[in-house]
């Protein structure tokens, strides 16, 4: 029986995260997101909840890999699973069906045969053919590979995460015997600081980074308990209740995905975009290319054909903190803040 998750909509505050796991849908080469705070400020809730607002997506019916239509290949050939193998040698038109972008959770304690797939080497040997068995990569592809505790991965998974992140492709070797497969999936960690810090490496792959605290207002703590005990009591009802806002977000998100590629930014913002970066000290160039493309993605998702300053602000306080090595945190976020008043 599947587990009605609390509704995306209907968390209080913590718009900064919102949006930015918003964003990750709506433009997956973000490189996904980080999303750092204290425990009990609905950092799994949100991620977990996403699924009334996911895109739908095209795939090849019953495949394991998540293929899209124009995909089929090697990773076919290999596939021992729903005849795939059988049908590609046979020269058929695959099957198609419709469905949401997944999200996929990746246990901390997961094993590398887990996360990646696994290849029979016996079956190898004796039949001359590949048999291989999918991971967790194989299932993520085109959707969301959500972490939670991220900080906490074995260095062995953070290895073979940055691999597929920087390729899009998931390769297994065993004895000479390999299999590849396509991986493109958009990360999400959650993590408490206080639990320790994530390797600088895996940091840099998170396109967007959100920190998030407890509520300050009464107002909000008190309406963080009314609804929590609302759904708590009565799941269907209450998700009931929010299935319009959720319906509402996933066509905003749709015509998003729609505008993006008319999205244009004038040159006089990519200076300001390069000034910002160069002002928090920002290493390489990664920060400008995301920090551009997450202002075309929030300009997309408020239904504007062009890049405004605002936009580019706000992407700032998303894209910026997480890549600065010499200062705090909240220096970061003040700097970047200070950067408008200063006349930049």
């Amino acid at each position: 029986m599947k587990k009605t998750q609390y509704p995306f909509v209907a968390i209080v505050g913590q718009e900064r995260m919102k949006t930015g796991l918003i964003l990750t849908l709506i433009n997956p080469t973000l490189s996904g997101i980080l999303i750092r705070g204290e425990k009990g400020t609905a950092k799994s809730t949100a991620v977990r909840g996403l699924a009334d607002v996911l895109p739908w997506i095209e795939v090849i019916r019953d495949c394991p890999f998540q293929l899209a239509p124009s995909e089929p290949g090697e990773a076919c050939e290999g596939c021992s699973r729903h005849g795939c193998r059988e049908r590609l040698q046979a020269g058929e038109p695959p099957e198609l069906s419709r469905r949401k972008v997944s999200v996929v959770e990746l246990p901390v304690g997961a094993t590398e045969d887990r996360v990646v797939g696994s290849l029979d080497l016996e079956h190898a040997l004796k039949e001359g053919e590949k048999h291989f068995e999918p991971g967790l990569l194989a299932s993520a592809h085109r959707g969301i590979l959500y972490v939670d505790e991220v900080n906490l991965l074995d260095d062995h998974v953070v290895d073979v995460l940055l691999d597929s992140a920087a390729m899009g492709v998931c390769t297994v070797e065993r004895e000479g015997v390999s299999h590849s497969h396509p991986a493109r999936f958009t990360l999400v960690g959650t993590m408490n600081p206080e639990e320790g810090e994530l390797r600088p490496q895996l940091l840099d792959r998170f396109g967007l980074c959100a920190t998030v605290r407890g509520a300050e207002s009464l107002e909000e703590r008190v309406l963080v308990m009314e609804r929590r005990v609302a759904f708590d009591e009565d799941p269907g009802a209450f998700s009931g209740q929010w299935l319009k806002e959720s319906e509402k977000l996933a066509r905003t998100m749709e015509r998003a995905l729609e505008l993006y590629p008319l999205v244009t930014i004038d040159r006089s913002l990519l200076e300001e975009i390069a000034r910002y970066c160069m002002e928090v000290g920002v290493d390489g160039h990664r920060g400008d290319i995301i920090l551009m493309k997450t202002a075309k993605t929030l300009a997309a998702f408020h239904g504007h054909r062009e890049v405004a300053p605002h936009h580019v602000e706000e992407a700032a306080q998303l894209v910026l903190p997480h890549r600065v090595r010499r200062q705090p945190m909240q220096d970061i976020l003040e700097d970047v803040s200070n950067l408008r008043t200063a006349g930049r």
